[in-house]
């Protein structure tokens, strides 16, 4: 447990530029391609040799090493530059405070950054106490390659959650590192090991072991350019053109997307909430589409809808129904794979139902016929499956 001495206040972490710095930084490294991840340069310089990443730590049990020393001075004097609120001598008790380990960045033999922890092994959590990258060394993403080395590290140990507190200009760097305000280290295990710190936000990062972090930002970089080429090669394959639509201007107000001709070869898929609501066999969709049908137009009270309206019958109908359908008309639907969803079906369906009750009495046969069949064809939709009871 910390005594009063060590307890950390929390971190701070200087703002990174703005993007004319960032274009600047770029065109002088020449190692940025136009949709770089943040940390490539820092990548690419370290494949180089040009930057190096060290765990260094004081000891009271071993012969200091001189350039261990230097380096920790090194940090100190990072961390005072770039962390003004914090008093230089709290600083330095911690740097070099043989409970405490720093990742430090070094370039060309000097400390140009680096993240200050203390591991809590029996807790499972590290805590992250400074954070820190020399204001002249900035926007090249540092700061991320050095928060996945020190995930890296901590892989290694087996310790799988970061705590740090952090204020407000802090916040933003470790949502970017993956750290989030929801808590899931239970409080009784951090509880009296890491100050409360007034005025700045806990924050956690639950490390996942089988990912390779310094290489994260390349690797989902590499599967975005291969789900690319994927896409671009199957619409390469669809060479077919679809003739357009017709059923709005038969009176259907709309349709699911999944009905558009040809729309799932593009690579469309249904979203999960719509998933399993719709019969994706289209065989098995025909197959119950045609033995509903059958059903429906073997019931005796299908008669008055089994042709279309005959205007020597009733001169006005189709002036006063827009949308004419009935069972003969559904059936050649049918045969053509009109009904490519449920949907579609029931929609005819229900039409036949208020065409008729929009032209006829209430108390006419015609509309006795109607409401029979409408129940009788509900019924035989939820015994089907087709929709939900």
């Amino acid at each position: 447990m910390l005594g009063p001495e060590v307890k950390s206040p929390g971190v701070s972490w200087l703002q990174i530029g703005g993007c004319s710095q960032f274009k600047y930084e770029c065109r002088q490294t020449n190692l940025l391609t136009p949709n770089a991840a943040r940390d490539e340069t820092a990548r690419l310089e370290e494949r180089r040799g040009i930057i190096e990443f060290h765990v260094i730590g004081n000891s009271l049990s071993q012969k200091s090493n001189k350039k261990i020393l230097m380096w920790l001075v090194g940090l100190q004097n990072v961390f005072s530059h770039q962390l003004p609120r914090m008093p230089k001598e709290y600083i330095t008790r911690l740097v070099f405070d043989p409970k405490h380990k720093t990742l430090a960045l070094i370039k060309d033999g000097r400390v140009i950054g680096g993240i200050c922890f203390r591991m809590f092994p029996t807790q499972g959590f590290t805590e992250i106490v400074f954070c820190a990258v020399t204001s002249n060394e900035q926007v090249k993403g540092y700061g991320t390659h050095l928060m996945n080395h020190l995930k890296e590290y901590h892989i290694k140990h087996n310790i799988l959650y970061f705590l740090t507190y952090a204020d407000e200009y802090a916040i933003g760097y470790f949502k970017k590192q993956g750290f989030s305000k929801d808590i899931k280290v239970p409080k009784s295990r951090y509880l009296g090991y890491i100050k409360d710190y007034e005025g700045a936000t806990l924050m956690e990062c639950e490390l996942n072991p089988r990912i390779p972090y310094t290489e994260l930002s390349h690797i989902i970089k590499r599967q975005k350019e291969i789900i690319k080429k994927l896409i671009e090669r199957k619409q390469s394959q669809i060479r077919k053109v679809y003739p357009g639509l017709t059923c709005f201007k038969e009176g259907v107000r709309q349709i699911p997307v999944e009905s558009i001709p040809g729309i799932r070869e593009t690579g469309w898929k249904p979203s999960n909430k719509d998933k399993g609501k719709e019969v994706k066999d289209p065989d098995v969709l025909y197959n119950m589409l045609k033995n509903l049908l059958a059903q429906i137009k073997s019931h005796p009270d299908a008669w008055p809808f089994m042709e279309p309206v005959k205007k020597s019958e009733a001169p006005d109908y189709y002036e006063i129904i827009r949308f004419p359908i009935d069972l003969k008309t559904m059936t050649e639907r049918l045969k053509n794979r009109y009904y490519v969803t449920k949907k579609l079906f029931i929609a005819d369906l229900q039409r036949i139902i208020s065409n008729c009750r929009e032209y006829n009495h209430p108390d006419s046969e015609y509309c006795k016929c109607a409401n029979t069949l409408e129940k009788f064809f509900y019924f035989k939709l939820k015994d089907g499956g087709l929709i939900e009871k």
